[in-house]
């Protein structure tokens, strides 16, 4: 799609990753509705989209604001090993990474449907498709959120639907706080700036091409795991040993 002629609902638009998505849209002449739980710059719907008021809300403003394309970049970050995270926090990052997207993709589909070309990109994850260990839970709402996708995908490829996944890896905002930036030096890791999966999102758009991930090994990595899979566990040796043991608080 021609960005001057995107209409954009952006969830998460209050976010690191979210807000540069906001201004490289702008500035190639995209018209952008936010989506967030504080108010932001430009037309904005203030919404809880783990909640069916807020979807609703969503669906609302996007039928009146026209939207052609919808990128689903809203979620919450979960790291640590699976010991040290509580089952509230696991609920967490499933409902808001995983079944909010679901959910307001379905509430969001009759309007979609009805117009003549949609562009719908989800946000996930190199950690949908790369099990690192540190990130079971969030990586497991990513792979959920690249199954849905890729399932959406296929269903809807006969419809003026075209559903869209863009994998950032590691990235340098907010969302990825002081232990995470330890772990990444620690493991070699490199982390992103946001404007970089901003401009990625850019040209996903106008390729519309099925799936962009960012960043090498990383593209590469999801390429492996998903041809080796177990065959691949003993690349990971420096980050198991990176993260904190769930008993002790100290490397294992």
């Amino acid at each position: 799609m021609k960005l001057d002629h995107a209409r954009v609902l952006l969830t998460g638009a209050g976010g690191g990753i979210g807000s540069a998505m906001a201004e490289a849209l702008r500035g190639a002449g995209a018209a952008v509705l936010g989506v967030g739980r504080r108010g932001g710059d430009g037309p904005w719907v203030r919404a809880d989209l783990a909640t069916g008021n807020g979807i609703a809300a969503v669906v609302g403003a996007s039928a009146a604001f026209g939207s052609n394309v919808v990128v689903h970049a809203a979620g919450v970050p979960a790291f640590g090993a699976l010991g040290t995270q509580s089952p509230e926090q696991l609920q967490h990052v499933l409902q808001l990474n995983l079944l909010a997207p679901m959910q307001l993709t379905q509430a969001l589909l009759p309007q979609l449907l009805a117009q003549p070309r949609v562009q719908l990109v989800f946000v996930g994850s190199a950690l949908g498709r790369i099990g690192l260990p540190g990130f079971s839970a969030y990586g497991a709402s990513k792979a959920g959120l690249h199954g849905f996708a890729e399932a959406l995908r296929r269903e809807l490829a006969d419809t003026p639907v075209r559903v869209q996944i863009l994998g950032p890896r590691s990235t340098r905002t907010g969302f990825n706080d002081a232990a995470v930036e330890a772990y990444n030096r620690a493991t070699g890791t490199t982390m992103d700036t946001p404007q970089v999966v901003a401009s990625a999102l850019l040209d996903l758009l106008q390729s519309e091409a099925a799936e962009r991930f960012i960043g090498f090994p990383e593209r590469l990595g999801v390429r492996l795991n998903g041809v080796l899979g177990a065959r691949m566990d003993g690349s990971f040796a420096r980050h198991r040993r990176s993260l904190s043991s769930p008993h002790t608080g100290v490397p294992a």
